[in-house]
């Protein structure tokens, strides 16, 4: 298992290199919905993809991200954590994956040998990890806070819609989006972090 140190350690993108594989995208506006009722029926469909077309190789598949959290706005993109036995063994898993549908838009090596996939119809994000990974930890965790803490679910809300205000009336970048909300992401960790023992 991670030591609270990998836990708690948040990912810093390399500098010197883009993690795109073909390229980012192009801008586009931000668009951030309240909660779907249908999200986690999409993940079931993106989930049955997955396991079809990767059989036993797909060790876990997890619904992440704010889809997966009743009440909560976000973009209407289904974000799940696939684990797979290597994640840098690309071929252990993205021919059969691509073959269903995936495309490989992201390889960050350094940033625990993830790997993302984007799948058109339904609009997902599969994030691909190894066992034990402390990303694939923060997520579980991140997740249940929101819905045990109502205070920084509204808290999140609120700072999602003022990204994507900002940001759609300016490049539209999806980064730059993650980039305004990160402050409160983080303090909302720091509170999680330390309520479960894992910081001072």
């Amino acid at each position: 298992m991670p030591t609270a140190e990998e836990i708690t350690k948040h990912h810093e993108p390399a500098p010197d290199r883009s993690p795109w594989v073909s390229g980012p995208p192009e801008p586009a506006p931000i668009v951030v919905v309240d909660h779907d009722e249908r999200w986690p029926r999409l993940f079931d469909v993106v989930a049955q993809k997955i396991r079809a077309a990767l059989g036993d190789a797909a060790l876990a598949i997890e619904h992440v991200g704010s889809t997966s959290v009743r009440g909560l706005a976000a973009k209407p993109t289904i974000d799940v954590d696939l684990t797979v036995a290597d994640p840098a063994d690309e071929l252990s898993y993205v021919p059969a994956l691509s073959l269903a549908g995936f495309t490989l838009i992201i390889r960050e090596p350094e940033w625990h040998e993830h790997r993302c996939l984007k799948l058109a119809d339904p609009d997902s994000n599969v994030h691909v990890f190894g066992p034990d990974c402390p990303e694939v930890i923060r997520h579980r965790m991140f997740r249940q806070w929101l819905l045990d803490h109502p205070e920084d679910l509204e808290l999140y809300r609120r700072a999602k819609l003022a990204a994507a205000s900002e940001i759609s009336a300016g490049s539209g970048m999806v980064m730059d989006y993650n980039r305004h909300k990160e402050p409160v992401i983080r303090a909302i960790y720091e509170r999680m972090f330390r309520a479960n023992g894992l910081i001072p």
